[in-house]
C-alpha cells in the first residue's frame, strides 16, 4: 500500500511524458534546491514544540497543542510534497515543468521558442547555490516563465544553452 502510494502521489512520472517515438532524451531533471524545504522544516520543528507542551498543558486544554502540531505537520507535509512534485525539465527538444500534488499541470516550450534567458540571482542565492530563471519566449502568453529556486542557476543555463545550439536552432558562432 505504502509503494502504490509512494508511486502515485510522490513522483511526477517524467518520463512518462517523454516523446520516446522521436528519440526525446532528458538531458537534465531540475529538481528545486534545497532551501525550499527550510519552512516545513520550520513548521515541522514548530509543531514538535507543541507536542512538547502536551505533558505540561492541563487536562482541559491537552488537546489544543496536540490539534495544533497535527495542522503544522500535515502543512510542512503538503508544502514539501509540492515542492518535491515540482520538477523543471531540460530535453534534447525541449524544456517543461511539471507541478502538482493531487492533479498536476505542465507546461512545456520547444527549444526554438526561448529567445532569452534571464539568470536572476538574490544575495543568498549566490551565497548559498540557486538562482531564479525568467524565459522569454516567441509567444506572448506561455505556462513556462519563471522558475524559481533552481539549484546551481550558471549550470542549468549553459546546459539549455548547449543544447539549443547543438539541436542547430541558432547559427554557429561568428570567427
Amino acid at each position: 500500500m505504502a509503494g502504490w502510494l509512494r508511486r502515485t502521489f510522490a513522483d511526477p512520472k517524467i518520463g512518462r511524458r517523454l516523446l520516446r517515438h522521436e528519440n526525446e532524451v532528458i538531458v537534465d531533471e531540475v529538481r528545486h534546491h534545497w532551501v525550499v524545504y527550510l519552512r516545513p522544516v520550520a513548521e515541522t520543528l514548530l509543531g514538535l514544540l507543541f507536542v512538547g507542551m502536551v505533558p505540561f498543558s492541563s487536562v482541559r486544554a491537552g488537546w489544543l497543542p496536540i490539534l495544533l502540531a497535527a495542522g503544522l505537520f500535515l502543512h510542512a507535509g503538503w508544502r514539501a510534497l509540492n515542492e518535491h512534485m515540482d520538477r523543471f525539465v531540460i530535453t534534447n527538444m525541449r524544456v517543461f515543468r511539471v507541478r502538482g500534488v493531487l492533479s498536476q499541470s505542465s507546461a512545456t516550450m520547444p527549444l526554438r521558442r526561448i529567445l532569452d534567458i534571464t539568470v536572476e540571482k538574490p544575495l543568498v542565492g549566490r551565497l548559498i547555490g540557486y538562482g531564479h530563471f525568467v524565459f522569454e519566449s516567441a509567444a506572448q502568453e506561455q505556462g513556462l516563465r519563471e522558475i524559481r529556486y533552481v539549484a546551481r542557476p550558471d549550470e542549468r543555463d549553459l546546459t539549455i544553452q548547449q543544447v539549443v545550439q547543438r539541436s542547430g536552432l541558432r547559427g554557429s558562432p561568428v570567427d
